[in-house]
């Protein structure tokens, strides 16, 4: 027996160094949300280079579709197309748009997903009468699971700790607009239990308002396992981080620029950031080595609003 867990171990480990090193060969790109036309509320999602190059409309219809995750060389994207306005549906396709499929006919909330078991399984948060649950669909878009996470509000889910916990955003009414929100990032396990608060919005800061995020959609360092996030805190947009046992909370930049939505490239070297100044008058999608901290600024001002950017495996 002991010989027997040992050999299979050894496998793992190296079934895991060859995918490691297979996707360290693979060439990333990014994929980003752009308002083309605001008077038909148009989003398109575009893709580039990493280093701003070859821009491109990989969508290119005049419905909303908008782009929040990627696995691997999997885009997957919200869209309202051949629905009613704002009637989302999943849909997935690869870095230059091609062989978009429909993932499955439930109709989705507008937020953040992410996936498990090396993407064989997704979380999302469906578009139901209530505010709180998660479904975990399978790769054909059935519902395998749904997460109750026994608060009034809960978006973005994101699965750490090897798809054992999920982290979200919540809040305790049911939307922002109803007072006593106070929306906050927390953790969960996959069957409902152990929810525990894991960031606290500064008593004496009001700057992020009613509308404002306190704390936004997270985002995992996939290899120092730690969760990043937005917050409007004495009056600007900055990107802070969470450990995932709560214990420790840091400011993760220094820029000068608000910061917003953004990404961890897969080794976690990299990190994609949407950027805009305090009268949100232009947003731009900013590249950070994390290492060196140098960015770099890879889009121009054709389009007022470039958002959300994630990364992708072009290849």
């Amino acid at each position: 027996m002991v010989k027997g867990i040992t050999i299979l171990g050894f496998l793992v480990l190296l079934l895991s160094c060859k995918s490691e090193k297979e996707n360290s060969q693979r060439e990333l790109g990014l994929v980003y949300n752009v308002l083309r036309d605001v008077d038909i509320d148009n989003y398109e999602i575009y893709a580039m280079n990493l280093d701003g190059t070859g821009k491109t409309n990989i969508t290119d219809l005049y419905p909303v579709d908008w782009t929040y995750y990627s696995y691997e060389d999997t885009l997957y994207f919200i869209s309202d197309r051949g629905a009613c306005k704002r009637c989302y549906f999943l849909y997935k396709s690869n870095f230059k748009g091609e062989n978009v499929q429909k993932v499955s006919e439930l109709e989705l909330a507008d937020s953040w997903m992410s996936t498990r078991k090396d993407g064989t399984e997704l979380i999302v948060k469906p578009k139901l009468i209530t505010e709180n649950t998660f479904y975990i669909l399978d790769q054909k878009g059935n519902i395998i699971d749904r997460l109750e996470t026994g608060l009034a509000f809960a978006a973005d889910p994101l699965f750490v700790n090897n798809g054992k916990q999920v982290v979200f955003r919540g809040g305790k009414t049911v939307r922002k607009e109803i007072n006593g929100f106070d929306e906050e990032l927390y953790i969960i396990d996959v069957d409902g239990k152990n929810r525990k608060q894991l960031t606290h919005y500064p008593k004496q800061d009001s700057t992020a308002g009613k509308f404002g995020y306190r704390a936004g959609a997270p985002k995992l360092h996939q290899t120092e396992d730690f969760v990043t996030y937005q917050s409007k805190q004495n009056g600007k947009y900055s990107l802070y981080a969470v450990n995932l046992d709560g214990s420790k909370t840091w400011k993760l930049t220094e820029n000068s620029q608000n910061e917003g939505w953004h990404d961890w490239s897969p080794d976690g070297k990299w990190l994609a950031i949407e950027l805009f100044d305090d009268d949100q008058s232009q947003f731009h999608i900013g590249l950070m080595n994390w290492e060196t901290k140098e960015m770099e600024i890879l889009t121009d001002d054709t389009f007022k609003y470039q958002q959300a950017p994630n990364f992708i495996y072009k290849n």
